[in-house]
């Protein structure tokens, strides 16, 4: 690895084109530069061939699919949702709509380039690039949703429609989805709702580009969600993984053509006091010729004042079952978020009680 300030200037000037990992490959580079290599990977931790997550029909009987989702809340952290009554053409061209964003031509594309994070819209490459020990092999664009509303004509127009449609699409399925969660804990359906949770929305739309060298980087390190809930659609190319609790090995999630895939965030872990869990997963680099899509929908509390606190449920603490964290504040959370590079369990760890 390059000295300290030589990778500080390299990262610099990458950061500087504007164009992210698309500019490099569009350069047409054959070998992976330094910034992005993972000298401690961890990919001697076996991937198991054997082991899926678990999916969920909502189709079934509402007690049968609150059933499902509550074991793979507990068991697994993660489920693909299927029959949820979004069409597959809305899924297909939220995607399309993301790829033709990052497909743009460089000098229109790289006016969105910034790492302010009060933008409503903005594309970067890495939101940890100057924090974490090597860079990952992808471009983002983000738009933030709420607690405030942003001004439509602040999205690009070449992916305004569709992405709008889609925070409108997935809001109806992560208020299902947390109803049926605060069920299977015998909560009021209304519980999360009633928190704000549906009410902090950032969407992120990956764009995973074609490495040369995919056994030295990766798409996505290893991490935990920091949220209450995370929705995600992805293409057919793949490449997420999923750490299972049991085995200890990493487990592919499987394309499956309409499903979401939802996984619970480190909050959701805290407020239901270790009920559900917040699943570890990561993103192999692309060696598929084609750049792979994914967008997901980070759902979290959009009450944020100095009062309000997020902590354990009282309905789900007793003298047998103490809270295991201390209540929390969000401005509490971002922080803890960003200063540090994306990493596991960073919000549960850190407000945890001892």
């Amino acid at each position: 690895m390059a000295s300290c300030p030589d990778r500080m200037i390299a990262l610099k000037e990458f950061d500087d084109t504007k164009t992210g990992v698309k500019g490099l490959v569009d350069s047409g580079i054959t070998s992976l530069p330094a910034i992005f290599h993972h000298h401690n990977m961890c990919l001697s931790i076996p991937s198991a061939t054997h082991l899926s997550i678990p999916i969920v029909d909502l189709s079934l009987p509402r007690p049968m699919a609150i059933d499902l989702i509550h074991s793979a809340c507990r068991d697994w952290g993660i489920f693909q949702l299927i029959n949820h009554g979004i069409p597959l053409s809305t899924i297909d061209n939220t995607i399309s709509a993301v790829r033709s964003f990052h497909e743009l031509p460089p000098a229109i594309r790289s006016q969105h380039y910034k790492r302010d994070r009060s933008a409503a819209f903005r594309y970067f490459s890495n939101p940890d690039l100057f924090l974490s020990s090597a860079a990952t092999w992808k471009d983002t664009l983000n738009v933030s949703f709420g607690p405030v509303q942003p001004e439509v004509d602040q999205i690009p127009e070449v992916c305004r429609s569709e992405l709008v449609e889609w925070d409108e699409q997935a809001k109806k399925v992560a208020r299902e989805v947390m109803g049926m969660m605060c069920e299977g804990l015998r909560l009021d359906p209304k519980r999360l709702e009633e928190l704000s949770c549906l009410e902090g929305r950032e969407m992120v739309g990956h764009y995973y580009l074609p490495c040369p060298e995919p056994d030295r980087t990766l798409g996505s390190v290893e991490h935990t969600d920091v949220g209450v809930l995370t929705v995600l659609i992805q293409d057919e190319i793949g490449g997420l993984q999923v750490k299972s609790m049991r085995d200890e090995c990493w487990v592919d999630v499987k394309p499956i053509p309409g499903a979401l895939v939802v996984n619970a965030g480190d909050l959701l872990q805290i407020i239901s006091n270790d009920e559900y869990k917040s699943v570890e997963h990561r993103v192999l680099a692309n060696s598929n010729s084609e750049s792979r899509i994914s967008v997901a929908v980070f759902f979290s509390p959009g009450r944020r004042g100095e009062t309000n606190l997020y902590g354990p449920l009282s309905e789900l603490t007793s003298i047998e079952k103490p809270a295991s964290y201390r209540k929390l504040k969000m401005s509490e959370q971002v922080k803890v978020f960003r200063d540090k590079a994306l990493t596991c369990n960073a919000i549960t760890n850190h407000f945890k009680l001892p």
